[in-house]
Parts: structure tokens; sequence; C-alpha cells
């Protein structure tokens, strides 16, 4: 299997965090949002033109989430993170579809204002878009902050695919100024989460200085 990705971007790193605690060997083709010749390869791929893109043979899956339960539905043991049980993977589903639907995209207004947006020549930081992110973050987060209190994963008692899925939006927590501080449950819950080889092995590629995909 081959994926399209960039180590930047947190959509691929959900999908690389799960292919790495799956013991899945990936072929790996890394695509510059910056480069004409890589967008147009990534389109023809990718009609959204966006990573990653996970290739089996004839078969072409995109969207992040998408490829981590396929994976996960094809790999020996991906029924640890992926539960077969049908209400067990519909929590899984539902915290999922959660950091795709709220979570990831609140944050991805911040990390657009305040890195990427200057990075790309994009123009200055605006006040109302940051309002705007913050706002949706800080109530989301609320939420997933309320339902850590309880738990140390997000899905039943185990790490499982939507821990992924919420945490790789978090890789630019700092560099992103998101307004975090006072979440002590989530923050005890990312703490799990970066000590986890799949985080640890996937954060070592992380370079801000790279001009390559955005989030």
């Amino acid at each position: 299997m081959r994926l399209y990705h960039h180590p930047i971007s947190s959509n691929s790193r959900r999908v690389m965090m799960a292919a790495i605690h799956l013991d899945v060997q990936l072929d790996l083709t890394e695509i510059s949002l910056m480069d004409a010749g890589d967008r147009r390869r990534l389109a023809e791929l990718n009609p959204n033109g966006m990573l990653p893109v996970l290739q089996d043979g004839k078969f072409i899956l995109w969207e992040s989430c998408a490829i981590m339960q396929y994976l996960a539905d094809t790999t020996a043991g991906g029924a640890a993170l992926y539960p077969r049980d049908p209400a067990q993977r519909a929590d899984v589903n539902r915290w999922m579809l959660w950091a795709c639907q709220h979570f990831a995209p609140a944050i991805s207004v911040l990390t657009w204002e305040n890195i990427w947006k200057g990075m790309t020549g994009g123009g200055a930081r605006d006040p109302l878009e940051v309002a705007r992110g913050t706002y949706d973050l800080t109530r989301h987060a609320a939420v997933l902050d309320r339902h850590l209190r309880a738990h140390a994963w997000v899905a039943g008692d185990a790490l499982s695919l939507a821990d992924f899925a919420l945490a790789a939006p978090l890789m630019y927590t700092q560099q992103a100024r998101l307004p975090l501080d006072g979440y002590i449950h989530l923050a005890a819950w990312h703490a799990r989460i970066r000590q986890l080889p799949a985080w640890r092995q996937t954060e070592k590629h992380l370079d801000l200085e790279t001009n390559g995909a955005l989030v």
C-alpha cells in the first residue's frame, strides 16, 4: 500500500500514527501542496486536492479517518484500535466524526491564522477569524474535557482510532496558540498520547520551516 502524504499535515499524521501502531508498512510518497506538479499529481488521485491518499492496488481511498478505518479492518489485530462490536465501533466512529466535524475545523482556523497564513503569503492575521476559531475551539474543548474527566481514552477503556483522530490536529498547539489552558483532563489525555511510540515517531519529522502541505 502506498500513502501520499506530507509530514507537516495533521491529517496525514493521523494515518501515520495508526499505521505505526498497527505495524502496517506503507510505501510513502511525499506530496507538497506548494509544488504545482505535485498538486496536479494529487488531483489525479483525489478530486479534492487534499492529503492524505491511500493507494492499495487499484483501490484509491481519500479522507484520513476512512483510511485509518481501512487499515484497521485489513490488518491482523486491527480490532484493538477499531472494535468489531457494533456499539463499541459506533462509539469510536462518533468521536472520529466529531473530530472531523467540530474539533479539527476549529483548530484549523487558528493554525491557518497563526501559522500558515503568514508562511504562504496569505496576509496578516484576521482578528475576527481568530475570535471565531477561539470561540469554537474552547466550546468543543470543554466537551472533550468533560468527557475525559471519567475516561483515560476517548472511546471505551483503551486506545482507539478516535484518539489518533483527535490528537493529530493538536500537533501545533504552541505554534498556533491554541487556547487550551485550563482543560486539565484534555491535557492529561494529550500527555498520554505524546508518550506513545506512534506520536514520537511522527513528531521527529515535524519541521515548520518546511514549505509543504497545509494541515
